[in-house]
């Protein structure tokens, strides 16, 4: 599945696919805002990119407005990247359903990894990336970091506290913390 040695990717290289890539199908994408595949998603699609999320747990719904996928196959258009937030082991489907559906580039996430399937893909003519975030490569190769990768473009003077958000119809709302006036 993978093996020890260590990944290294040329900058330009991870810029070139940044820069050519316009549509990205997230397979594994997360409708809970607390999710890595929600913050990425988000942050993606800030700047620029329109994504398809992929889970077919979520078919059907929605996902910061945009339509869930059951599969690759059920696009409305073959995606230039499949970005894959699933485990390594659920790796290889993926990648030969990239593969079939015509797209250009498998980005596995931060963690996964699978050689045999990242090959398999090379030999179709796919570029690979795995175990890297195309969110933190974007933020840190375009000049964009910023305070937990995603600028919601608030600014406040007040101290911050870590407060648990839940899902609610038509938005999200605060659970009470001690402290809380009632």
């Amino acid at each position: 599945m993978a093996t020890n040695d260590p990944l290294v990717y040329d900058d330009a290289h991870i810029r070139r696919i940044l820069e050519r890539v316009k549509t990205i199908a997230m397979v594994g994408a997360s409708a809970n805002d607390m999710r890595p595949s929600y913050f990425a998603m988000l942050y993606l699609r800030n700047k620029g990119y329109r994504i398809f999320p992929v889970n077919p747990r979520h078919a059907g719904k929605e996902i910061l407005g945009e339509t869930v996928y059951p599969d690759l196959a059920s696009l409305p258009e073959v995606p230039d990247m499949v970005q894959i937030f699933r485990r390594s082991e659920e790796a290889p489907p993926i990648v030969e359903e990239a593969i079939r559906v015509g797209a250009k580039v498998v980005w596995m996430q931060l963690g996964v990894r699978h050689d045999e399937a990242a090959e398999k893909a090379r030999a179709a003519g796919l570029d690979v990336v795995m175990d890297r975030c195309p969110k933190i490569e974007y933020g840190r190769l375009f000049g964009e970091i910023g305070w937990l990768g995603v600028n919601r473009r608030v600014i406040s003077a007040k101290r911050g506290r870590a407060v648990q958000l839940k899902q609610k119809k038509g938005g999200l709302t605060r659970r009470a913390t001690k402290g809380d006036p009632e």
